[in-house]
C-alpha cells in the first residue's frame, strides 16, 4: 500500500517540484495539493492522508497554525525556505525540515525517515516471532505461494510491475512493485539504493560511493540515493 500524501503550499512552483518529487518515488501517492491551510483543513476533514508536506509562511492561517489546530495530524515534513520555524516546528512534533529549494536527494532522505519511523506490519511482525525472530515473506509467484526466509535475501530488482527476488541459488519474479515489497520488509536490514533496487544490508560484502558488491553482483547506487545510502553504511559521501 503506497503512503497517501498530501501538499500544502501557496506557491504554484513549490508544489510542482514536491509533486514532481513525489511522482519520482513509486512508495508515494499523491492525493492532493493545497494553496492554503484552509483548504487543506477541508481536505483533511473528508480524505485519510499518511504524510502531509506543510509551507509554514501562508498568506491567513499559518502551517504551524494548521498543525496545532489537528486533534490527529498525519505525520508531517515542513518544507519552507525559512530557517528560523525549524524550532518551533520540532516542537510540534514534525518528522524533518526540508529547506527550499528543495533537492530530490534530501527529499528522498526525508521519505526514508519517515518509511524507517513507521512500524511493521503486523504479518511480518507475526512471521518473525513465528520464526524465531528470522522472519519471511510469503510471495506468489508460479502459480504457487512461496515461503521465503528474510535471511535468504541478497536483493531485489523492479522489472517495472514484477520485482526479481534474488536468493543464494535462486530467484523469484513475482508481480507487484517494489515499493509495495519495500513495505514488507524490515528497514533496519534492507536498504533502498536505487529506485529499482533494494538490498540486504548484511549480505554487502563491499561498497564505494557509487555501487556495492554482493558475491558477483555489482549493483549500483543512484545519484539520489547515495547520501542516505553512505549514511546508512557510516561511510563518508566525501570521501567513500
Amino acid at each position: 500500500m503506497k503512503t497517501r500524501c498530501m501538499i500544502v503550499d501557496d506557491e504554484p512552483l513549490a508544489i510542482e517540484v514536491i509533486a514532481a518529487h513525489v511522482g519520482r518515488l513509486d512508495t508515494l501517492q499523491l492525493e492532493a495539493r493545497c494553496t492554503s491551510a484552509e483548504e487543506a483543513l477541508s481536505v483533511l476533514q473528508q480524505q485519510d492522508i499518511d504524510l502531509l508536506f506543510l509551507d509554514i509562511k501562508m498568506p491567513g492561517m499559518s502551517g504551524l497554525a494548521l498543525l496545532r489546530s489537528l486533534r490527529h495530524p498525519p505525520t508531517v515534513i515542513i518544507t519552507t525556505a525559512h530557517r528560523d520555524y525549524a524550532l518551533e516546528g520540532y516542537d510540534l512534533d514534525v518528522l524533518d525540515y526540508l529547506l527550499k529549494p528543495i533537492s530530490f536527494e534530501r527529499f528522498v532522505r526525508a521519505v526514508q525517515k519517515y518509511h524507517a519511523s513507521r512500524p511493521r506490519s503486523a504479518s511480518v511482525v507475526q512471521k518473525q516471532e513465528e520464526t524465531g525472530g528470522e522472519g519471511h515473506i510469503l510471495l506468489r509467484a508460479d502459480r504457487k505461494v512461496h515461503k521465503v526466509q528474510l535471511e535468504d535475501i541478497l536483493f531485489i530488482e523492479s522489472l517495472k510491475d514484477y520485482v526479481r527476488v534474488r536468493l543464494a541459488n535462486r530467484s523469484i519474479t513475482t508481480r507487484m512493485t517494489i515499493g509495495a515489497l519495500e513495505e514488507m520488509l524490515p528497514p533496519s536490514r534492507f536498504l533502498r539504493i536505487h529506485r529499482s533496487c533494494i538490498v540486504a544490508v548484511d549480505k554487502i560484502d563491499a561498497f564505494t560511493s557509487h555501487s556495492v558488491e554482493i558475491g558477483t553482483h555489482e549493483l549500483t547506487i543512484g545519484r539520489y540515493y547515495r547520501h542516505a545510502v553512505l549514511q546508512a553504511l557510516q561511510a563518508d559521501p566525501d570521501t567513500a
